[in-house]
């Protein structure tokens, strides 16, 4: 199940996301053309995570040949190429929302993983599932240190690059105010 969850529908979703770069430009300007501010690439990518992440969707792509050919072309093409088209045109608000959206995603499957008494996903087991469950928590939580961190050593970047600046930026104000 972690295998599933974690690692291939990641790969899935990244090779998506690397295929961007080598779609012809025509498609990125018709793709740019309905998706204004990215939302709309948002809002396909996420129906169509909501989908894989049913445990009735999960337990079909192991054994249902259809299903794991629709995996691994709906991932790529629904949820890894529209957030890569997308990430670029997002403003600071969105992508933070995405970001946190995505932290909540882990603890709350983790959380619903961890502690449920019978087997969400049939074809796999109750144990298999609480590991899953562990794992999630721990990606969301390595991802929340990951954003807290950029988030405040980003902050100390800009003000030491700010008082290393000020002297410089007086310097320049004196000469123009003594002109």
């Amino acid at each position: 199940m972690a295998a599933q969850m974690l690692i291939q529908i990641p790969l899935l979703v990244a090779v998506g996301w690397l295929a961007a770069k080598y779609l012809p430009r025509k498609w990125h300007a018709a793709f740019d053309a309905w998706n204004g501010r990215g939302i709309s690439g948002l809002i396909l990518a996420t129906f169509a995570i909501a989908f894989w992440m049913l445990p009735r969707s999960l337990d079909a792509a192991v054994t249902e040949p259809s299903m794991i050919l629709g995996k691994f072309f709906s991932v790529p093409l629904l949820i890894g190429l529209p957030l890569a088209l997308s990430w670029p045109r997002m403003g600071f608000i969105l992508r933070g929302f995405v970001l946190a959206e995505l932290i909540a995603m882990c603890f709350r499957l983790g959380w619903l993983y961890l502690i449920s008494p019978i087997r969400l996903c049939s074809n796999y087991l109750l144990n298999d599932q609480q590991h899953t469950g562990r794992y999630l928590l721990l990606i969301g939580a390595g991802i929340l240190v990951w954003l807290c961190a950029k988030l405040l050593f980003g902050a100390f970047a800009s003000l030491t690059r700010t008082h290393t600046d000020a002297p410089d930026a007086i310097r320049r104000w004196q000469e123009h105010a003594g002109r």
